[in-house]
């Protein structure tokens, strides 16, 4: 079964999982006030979040979709998310509240998929995409060095990322209703 399991496109998922420590050390080295380090976090993280993208292209053109990929990638996806904004919020950069937020929305969005995934499918929604495109690209700018760039660039990332957390808040409302509503959850059907 693994060898069936395994293939390109989870492999580019594996690597995505294995830079999150290196994202998370790179990003805490000298309490976060390393720019070179901040710089490789930043990098880091951006060549990882580019891999959600390459994975899941190669999984659909090679005709490679697994039941592991399926498993691997919101992981993956959890996982670096999630090791920016706690890193952030230790480090001071980001408040504790929008870390939670989107972190509750997040493990509360995945136990529902999985408490209703023998009766059906909860897919990802366009809004959902826009809510993961949103949180990389504000984390991106947000991980970069201090006093190295203009205070306007950080400003720009706090913006995105209030932008994020609107779109994650809308996002997790909406799926939680789709679920609800879907006839096989109402009349318990399994």
């Amino acid at each position: 079964m693994w060898r069936t399991q395994w293939n390109i496109a989870n492999a580019v998922t594996a690597a995505r999982i294995l830079m999150v420590p290196f994202v998370a050390w790179a990003l805490l080295v000298d309490g976060g006030d390393s720019a070179p380090w901040r710089w490789v976090a930043t990098v880091l993280f951006v060549v990882a979040a580019a891999t959600d993208k390459v994975d899941g292209h190669l999984a659909r053109s090679r005709d490679l979709v697994t039941d592991l990929g399926k498993l691997l990638d919101p992981i993956a996806d959890k996982a670096l998310i999630g090791t920016a904004l706690v890193g952030l919020s230790l480090l001071g950069e980001l408040w504790w509240w929008v870390t939670i937020i989107i972190l509750v929305r997040e493990l509360g969005i995945t136990a529902m998929r999985l408490l209703v995934m023998d009766r059906f499918v909860l897919a990802a929604s366009r809004g959902g995409k826009l809510k993961t495109v949103l949180q990389s690209v504000a984390l991106s700018i947000l991980l970069l060095p201090r006093g190295v760039l203009p205070e306007l660039v950080h400003t720009a990332g706090y913006a995105v990322m209030g932008l994020a957390v609107v779109v994650t808040l809308v996002t997790g409302l909406d799926y939680a209703v789709r679920t609800l509503r879907n006839p096989v959850v109402r009349e318990g059907h399994a």
